[in-house]
């Protein structure tokens, strides 16, 4: 019985094998959804830098902004599963926009893409214009109290992780904001710096070089732990106790991949994150190096979404 299926499992091991040994034949392509400059972007650019010591070639960074990273995840997905085309799946796009209500998907990520590993935690803060009136999140609260309706959050779309952190900060403060999505957060921070919007969450890498240069001011962190170089700047959960969020980019390829192509983009990511020069980039744009391999980042997607869901139902939230 040995002998009669052996030739069958070389049939099918065989071919991805070779498809391992041979890849990448080209620069393969790391597709990312939100606009060139935010931190999603930075990521991808950090992340192909490195990668190409492992892989051997450089791969190409291409933005497909829109719908929440989804744009250019149906790109990929519908992408020769070969491992040549790449997509960063961000904490937005996995676990919260599936489970928002009103949301219309060009694809299902839990069908068509395949986790490869997770690359960084990013650290979520609130932050303003340096000339905000607004100097802490309790005046910012007590301001939106008195004028339920009128003061405004950035986000990077809607699905995305600053979205549901503004929603579930009105939800938490029993205030009522109003919600205004961009095609990215970089295009959002313009707004916040222009007095067009009053705040964001997201990303300290989103900000983190104007509030340095003194154009924005850090209200709080939002992760509940925070990032050294930021004295003095302390926590949304200290004047909203349980508030706590935060996000991870990962990347993912499209359902069908062979496992050994997978598991070769795999430690290419995870000896990005082993790469000293690459951990201080990370860190120096509000980023934790954080690897997980396929299963553990299928674990870590999984976990993400039920408790996304979870406050998604609590407070009836439904896409705009």
């Amino acid at each position: 019985m040995r002998k009669r299926w052996l030739p069958l499992l070389a049939a099918c091991l065989l071919p991805a094998l070779a498809a391992a040994q041979g890849f990448p034949e080209r620069p393969p392509r790391i597709l990312g959804g939100f606009a060139a400059g935010g931190t999603s972007d930075i990521v991808n650019r950090i992340l192909a830098e490195s990668a190409t010591q492992t892989l051997g070639q450089r791969p190409v960074v291409e933005v497909r902004t829109g719908a929440n990273g989804f744009i250019a995840a149906a790109e990929a997905a519908r992408s020769a599963p070969d491992g040549h085309t790449i997509v960063q799946c961000s904490t937005g796009m996995l676990t919260i926009s599936p489970e928002l209500p009103g949301v219309q998907t060009p694809i299902d990520p839990a069908r068509d893409l395949l986790p490869i590993a997770n690359f960084a935690h990013s650290t979520q803060v609130m932050a303003v214009t340096a000339n905000s009136p607004h100097q802490t999140v309790a005046g910012f609260l007590d301001a939106a109290r008195a004028r339920p309706g009128t003061l405004t959050y950035a986000s990077a779309g809607i699905g995305s992780v600053s979205h549901l952190s503004g929603a579930r900060l009105e939800q938490m403060a029993r205030v009522r904001l109003v919600h205004v999505p961009f095609r990215g957060a970089a295009p959002g921070v313009l707004d916040v710096l222009a007095g067009r919007v009053d705040t964001i969450i997201t990303n300290l890498g989103d900000v983190a070089q104007q509030v340095r240069g003194g154009e924005m001011r850090l209200l709080a962190f939002a992760d509940g732990i925070g990032m050294d170089g930021f004295s003095g700047v302390g926590q949304v959960g200290d004047t909203v106790p349980g508030y706590a969020v935060s996000g991870w980019f990962g990347y993912c390829a499209p359902r069908g991949t062979p496992e050994p192509v997978v598991a070769r983009w795999a430690d290419a990511i995870r000896a990005a994150t082993e790469d000293p020069a690459t951990r201080q980039r990370l860190l120096q744009n509000g980023l934790v190096p954080r690897f997980e391999d396929p299963a553990r980042f299928s674990q870590t997607i999984a976990a993400d979404r039920a408790a996304w869901g979870a406050v998604i139902r609590s407070g009836n939230i439904r896409a705009e």
